[in-house]
């Protein structure tokens, strides 16, 4: 077997990926909004009615004609008349008159004849039954008018769009308790290699627990999808072929992690080209970690071939497999948070590959700074311990201690 991999890079590798996979298909369901954050928007969503759908107070205060506070002010002020109240929840049983003023509170609908509200800090009680005005206000002055925030028939949110907390209270403020959604994506996760118990039993010698299928399976859950797991597979190319034609069938894209690398023992490829056309379309790609990714279509749908080792695996999730789950379900990956932070010590270059390193960032006096943490792709809790990831490029030979980077946060 060839021994060496022909390393595609990272932004033409998924864009192969991308070119051979048919638009994106699934199908919709219908969800209670409450329980839709994250979901991707199946079709687009307009407005019912106005929103407000009645004119309302912004301040604590009384609602009055704007026309009777003309040229109002402390020294000269002007006197109205209090005929009531505008309770809160009811609609106002009272209208406002020439001369008239009505006490209000904020979120109250404006009675009938009033046009603005004056804020109670700008009045001052006179009589029984009257208020000074003591500083003009103009119509619509402190006071949200009704479809302020939509019209009826406005465009509210389009297809694709992915819900997050502020998009589901808008629905809610429209009465839209349910929302077409795009059904997540079914993910085939099959861990391979016959070093692997479950994380159940206690490893022997030359032996390691499966952790990929619970950690992939968390990031995948990340990205949308629901991870279907089908448990580990020995190093056998015919059984690994019949679970994961069996897991192919039954789900919407399929991730086998371990068995592609470049070795004697690398089944992942075979298996990947017998499952359907056009098969494997990269093998391997200049990363660290994660050099012998391997990218294929069959059948139609994504298949992944990841790196065995915990840190290599994630990091490819991250790279190639998150955009095109959320490619499947019609939009684009959420974008990223970062930071910019100083290098606490050097970090070194990867010999050809983009180097994608675990840090802890560290608040100082003199501001933010990450300490890289530099281990083997099989060691997990290089991860853990991490806030971020930062990125040396390709051809860079290293980064020095002290110069600014970009922290992608996790």
């Amino acid at each position: 077997m060839n021994q060496l991999l022909t390393l595609t890079p990272r932004p033409a590798a998924l864009q192969r990926l991308q070119a051979a996979l048919p638009a994106p298909s699934l199908p919709a369901e219908i969800v209670d909004t409450p329980t839709a954050l994250g979901r991707v928007l199946a079709t687009e969503i307009v407005a019912p009615h106005p929103l407000p759908h009645f004119a309302r107070s912004t301040m604590d205060g009384y609602a009055v004609r704007a026309a009777d506070t003309v040229g109002a002010s402390e020294t000269l002020p002007a006197y109205l008349r209090v005929v009531g109240e505008v309770r809160m929840g009811r609609a106002p049983d009272i209208a406002v008159s020439a001369g008239e003023a009505a006490l209000i509170h904020t979120g109250s609908a404006l009675p009938a004849g009033a046009d603005a509200v004056v804020m109670v800090e700008r009045t001052q009680p006179f009589g029984a039954d009257e208020i000074e005005v003591l500083r003009a206000v103009a119509e619509g002055e402190n006071v949200i008018p009704l479809g302020e925030d939509l019209q009826t028939g406005d465009l509210v949110l389009p297809a694709g769009k992915r819900l997050r907390a502020q998009e589901l209270g808008g629905l809610m403020a429209l009465g839209l308790t349910h929302v077409n959604v795009v059904r997540r994506p079914r993910v085939a996760l099959i861990s391979t290699g016959d070093e692997l118990v479950p994380p159940e039993e206690m490893p022997g010698s030359n032996q390691v627990r499966d952790l990929n299928s619970t950690a992939v399976g968390a990031l995948i859950e990340t990205a949308g999808a629901v991870p279907l797991r089908y448990g580990i597979v020995r190093d056998d190319a015919e059984i690994l072929y019949q679970t994961a034609a069996r897991a192919l069938a039954e789900a919407d894209a399929l991730i086998i992690t371990a068995g592609s690398s470049a070795s004697a023992r690398d089944l992942t490829a075979e298996v990947l080209n017998r499952l359907g056309a056009p098969g494997v379309l990269v093998h391997g790609v200049p990363v660290k970690p994660g050099k012998p990714t391997i990218l294929a279509a069959c059948q139609g749908k994504p298949v992944f071939g990841l790196p065995g080792n915990p840190v290599s695996a994630l990091n490819t999730i991250r790279l190639f497999v998150a955009p095109v789950l959320w490619r499947l379900q019609g939009t684009e990956p959420p974008r990223a948070g970062y930071v910019h932070a100083r290098l606490a010590q050097n970090i070194p270059g990867a010999n050809g590959r983009e180097f994608f390193v675990s840090v802890h960032l560290e608040e100082r006096p003199d501001g933010l700074w990450v300490r890289p943490l530099l281990g083997e792709s099989n060691l997990i809790f290089v991860l853990v311990r991490g806030d971020g990831i930062v990125r040396v490029p390709l051809g860079v030979t290293g980064l020095a201690r002290g110069t600014e980077v970009e922290v992608e946060l996790i």
